[in-house]
């Protein structure tokens, strides 16, 4: 990847929009607790494979020529965007490998072979992952599929905050869950474009904050695979951000904020109980953010309606009865 590469325009994120038609759901709005609040969540949890990773996958293998199709794909991911690909894959009529780290919640490996994808299970490190499928991509002559690091993917995310911005004429601000990146950096790109007076501020797991770390310093800091592992918010665990969601999120990201793994609980809780929404703990970062971070993100400061991206929905049903127990952090 080039980190000199111009970023992605709003024209990019508008062209994977018309591509998107019909395949991904544009996503409803949804009041977050009293109306009066003015507090809206992005239910990316209604998407058809309940995250919002169809967007970008589907993008990057419909960009694939004849041959490329015919040979396939692979990518390696911790569960969701592993579903994305597998499902654009095979209404593409491409076949699919997808690499997953043992420790990829069981729901998600039965929905990616429910699509008719292989998968190859590795451990729980992201470089063991990608290093597995490159290997793998260069014996087979396969397509690789970047789970965030690829501009086709983060134009494709960044539809997502482009029907924020045209649904919300009003909008104040937005916040974002961070893992690698690629969701933050298009959603910022379109709401920037559309929306300058608006900020948008990403929020990431204390015990996965490798993003927070970067954009402090400066430079892309690594986790280990063992520390991002902690956190309950396995789409998140991405031990460093993409070179490219990198040169993003420095340019259009007005901040970011760490929320802990007893408030993603929580927030998992008051999805269903404030908004009727299932949600993943990924998907609640941004609910978390809301209810426990209010001083910290300028909550009263804001001039407008607050959206919260709820990235997915997909959880396994025994630790969601847990998570519907959670205590709410006072």
């Amino acid at each position: 990847m080039n980190p000199d590469a111009p970023l992605v325009g709003l024209d990019r994120i508008r062209s994977a929009a018309v591509l998107l038609r019909g395949v991904a759901t544009r996503t409803p709005l949804v009041a977050f607790g009293d109306p009066a609040r003015g507090q809206l969540l992005k239910a990316e949890s209604l998407q058809p494979i309940g995250a919002f990773k169809l967007r970008g996958a589907y993008t990057a293998i419909a960009s694939l020529g004849p041959d490329e199709l015919r040979r396939g794909v692979i990518t390696y991911s911790s569960g969701n965007h592993a579903q994305g690909v597998a499902r654009a894959a095979r209404l593409l009529g491409c076949p699919a490998v997808v690499v997953m780290p043992d420790n990829a919640p069981t729901i998600k490996r039965i929905r990616v072979l429910a699509d008719g994808a292989e998968v190859v299970t590795v451990g729980p490190a992201s470089a063991e992952r990608q290093a597995v499928a490159e290997r793998l991509a260069a014996e087979r002559g396969l397509a690789i599929i970047p789970p965030y690091d690829d501009d086709r993917i983060i134009a494709g995310q960044g539809t997502c905050g482009l029907e924020i911005a045209e649904d919300v004429e009003d909008l104040g601000l937005v916040l974002v869950p961070i893992g690698g990146g690629g969701l933050a950096s298009g959603v910022a790109v379109a709401v920037k474009a559309l929306r300058p007076a608006a900020r948008v501020i990403g929020v990431e797991p204390e015990l996965a904050a490798d993003a927070s770390e970067s954009l402090a310093l400066g430079r892309i800091v690594e986790w280990s695979a063992a520390d991002v592992s902690r956190t309950i918010a396995d789409g998140t665990r991405t031990q460093a951000l993409g070179i490219r969601t990198f040169a993003h999120l420095r340019v259009y990201l007005d901040g970011i904020v760490t929320v802990s793994d007893a408030e993603i609980a929580a927030g998992v809780r008051l999805a269903a109980e404030e908004a009727r929404l299932v949600v993943e703990p990924s998907g609640a970062l941004a609910i978390a953010a809301l209810r426990f971070h209010a001083d910290e993100i300028g909550l009263a400061l804001v001039r407008g309606t607050v959206v919260g991206v709820v990235s997915g929905g997909n959880v396994d049903p025994a630790q969601y009865r847990a998570y519907l127990q959670a205590p709410i952090p006072t």
